[in-house]
């Protein structure tokens, strides 16, 4: 059991690079098999087809997110400082894990037809949604956050203002001038996202 699971991952890790760098259509399943170490009759008996193969990817990559989030322990502190540590948690997960936005920027090419199978997914995401939705509560009971904030909407907005300065680097860099991959960049970029996040969540210092 225990070889069967360690077999598992090491396709799961091939398979998520391949996936990333060249899509559903463009993945090779001799060339994860190789890169896994397995043949392909293994990786079949693993994961019964290619697209087995890949919503087994997208699925794991999305319950990491949310188990990395769990993790955080964001219960523990006040509203405020847990909104912060999310916010930078959320910026730096997406820079250790460029996998995770190539991977989602292909299932939405094929418009959420695996995750929409994945009953894991959706309850690790409700939970998610859950646990926002407890520091805005958190933060309106300690007078410091506006209510009535929805959280599926800052959801998204914390997600949209790391992932689009990231998929969109190479063209930003040209465009504007600038290399937003710098390491300044980068650390200028993150304190932006929270100053704009905080102030859209937070009451005006007057009403505070």
């Amino acid at each position: 059991m225990r070889n069967s699971k360690v077999t598992k991952e090491k396709i799961l890790d091939a398979a998520k690079r391949e996936f990333a760098d060249k899509g559903l259509g463009g993945a090779r399943v001799d060339e994860i098999a190789r890169i896994a170490g397995v043949n392909k009759s293994m990786l079949y008996q693993h994961f019964e087809s290619k697209e087995g193969l890949f919503k087994a990817v997208v699925e794991y990559a999305y319950l990491d997110i949310r188990k990395s989030e769990l993790a955080l322990q964001l219960g523990t502190l006040d509203a405020k400082a847990a909104m912060d540590k999310l916010i930078r948690f959320t910026w730096q997960y997406y820079l250790d894990n460029p996998e995770f936005i190539r991977l989602v920027n292909s299932e939405n090419l094929h418009k959420a037809k695996h995750i929409k199978q994945s009953s894991k997914v959706l309850a690790a995401h409700r939970n998610y949604v859950s646990l926002v939705k407890s520091i805005l509560d958190r933060g309106v009971a300690e007078g410091i956050f506006r209510e009535n904030i929805d959280p599926v909407n800052l959801n998204i907005t914390i997600a949209a203002v790391g992932y689009y300065y990231l998929t969109n680097s190479h063209t930003g860099s040209v465009l504007f001038e600038r290399n937003l991959m710098d390491s300044k960049a980068l650390e200028e970029r993150l304190l932006f996202n929270i100053d704009t996040i905080m102030k859209l969540i937070c009451l005006p210092p007057a009403e505070v």
